[in-house]
């Protein structure tokens, strides 16, 4: 019990967090380095070494939170735990002598994905990003009916343009997305001009919906999420306000019936 209690204080310290989070960092700035420098043999017997070093300090650490558990199963019923334990079994995976060598060193970049759940900051963005998931779908499947009906429209009126860029409906798609990125778009609408004069309603009509509408949206849903998050954290502490209160309430009844045992004593 003793040594579990400690291997508890070292999964809850600040300094096991902060340790992490610089290993894997220094070990994100080795991988991008490499890129940059010319991989000459004692580079990469760092690299080996570094490797060695970083594999097993993260099958030491995931068994420091596994071994802390009351139930062993119960380490597995948190998400970002099983997210955690997917990671470090799939860099244990033997393949760098093998004909998936190259796999083997793409598998490594995976690690940096550690730093998501060693912060906690960072665990609460990606759990809100996946809880406006639902939401974003939907916008993502209207903005995909409004660049169906604007390419149809393209392609009806602009199909003899010089630059091709609405010979059919894919392109006309594509054509459609270049202008969302703001890219070029008003060479296009210029082109589009050439043939009708008062096709600039089209172009415009389009990057209002598409562009600011959508956008905005896009906000909307991850502010909401946001604000979802933030309710749920003012409830929690809410609750345990609630908590503290009965428990002092019924501190007080105790200290009441002491006082009273002990004037009956007497």
């Amino acid at each position: 019990m003793a040594l579990k209690s400690k291997l508890t204080k070292i999964r809850e310290a600040r300094w096991f967090s902060n340790l992490t989070t610089a290993i894997i960092v220094i070990y994100s700035s080795a991988l991008g380095l490499k890129s940059l420098m010319d991989a000459d043999s004692s580079y990469m017997t760092l690299m080996s070494l570094l490797d060695y070093f970083v594999t097993v300090y993260f099958l030491m650490e995931i068994m420091i939170k596994m071994s802390v558990e009351e139930n062993f199963l119960d380490f597995f019923k948190d998400k970002w735990n099983l997210f955690d334990f997917v990671i470090v079994v799939i860099t244990l995976i033997p393949l760098e002598n093998s004909t998936m060598a190259a796999v083997a060193r793409l598998l490594r970049i995976f690690r940096i994905l550690r730093l998501i759940t060693v912060r906690p900051g960072l665990k609460r963005i990606i759990d809100m990003l996946l809880g406006a998931i639902p939401s974003i779908i939907d916008i993502v499947i209207l903005m995909f009916i409004i660049f169906y009906i604007y390419a149809i429209i393209g392609n009806f009126l602009f199909a003899d343009v010089p630059s091709g860029l609405w010979d059919d409906f894919l392109i006309s798609m594509l054509t459609l997305f270049r202008i969302l990125t703001f890219e070029g778009w008003t060479t296009v609408m210029y082109e589009g001009m050439a043939v009708h004069p008062w096709s600039w309603v089209y172009f415009v009509s389009f990057i209002i919906i598409a562009a600011f509408v959508f956008f905005n949206l896009f906000i909307a849903v991850i502010i909401g999420e946001m604000e979802k998050l933030r309710d749920q954290d003012d409830h929690g502490h809410e609750d345990e306000m609630e908590k503290l209160d009965i428990v002092l309430a019924e501190i007080g009844k105790l200290r009441e019936e002491i006082k009273a045992l002990k004037s009956e004593n007497k």
